[in-house]
């Protein structure tokens, strides 16, 4: 088992990460009766993409002897109404400057476009993402 999921009650769940004991609280958004005090589900997985991108792009950066440190992401979630889901995504990459040749952007691009939350999304969910290099 990887978690386990409380519902605490309106509209707000609790969810416990069993090998670290981590938590990460979930609400409703304001646009679906919630409060929209915490990260909704959807937002979670909007994240999820955005942080699993970057840390395969970091891991990849690793091997390549290349420090990321300092990325930053900015993840935009466009809802749809019929049926309620995400339609779409977008990610904008800041990487700070380095002196990285086109082929070693390329790579890095390739992995964070690669990563197993990009594959494991439907594929009718369009994703735009954008990568600024200092």
């Amino acid at each position: 088992m990887t978690a386990t999921v409380e519902y605490a009650g309106n509209l707000r769940c609790i969810s416990t990460h069993l090998q670290s004991g981590s938590i990460i609280e979930t609400d409703a958004p304001t646009d679906n009766r919630g409060k929209g005090e915490r990260f909704s589900p959807t937002d979670s997985v909007c994240m999820a993409l955005a942080t699993c991108m970057i840390t395969t792009m970091g891991i990849k950066a690793m091997d390549m002897k290349i420090e990321l440190r300092g990325t930053k992401l900015e993840v935009t979630k466009h809802m749809l109404a019929d049926p309620r889901r995400i339609g779409k995504i977008e990610i904008v990459v800041h990487i700070p400057a380095l002196n990285l040749d086109a082929r070693d952007k390329d790579i890095l691009e390739r992995t964070g476009n690669n990563c197993p939350v990009m594959k494991s999304l439907h594929p009718d969910l369009i994703v735009d993402v954008n990568y600024e290099w200092a």
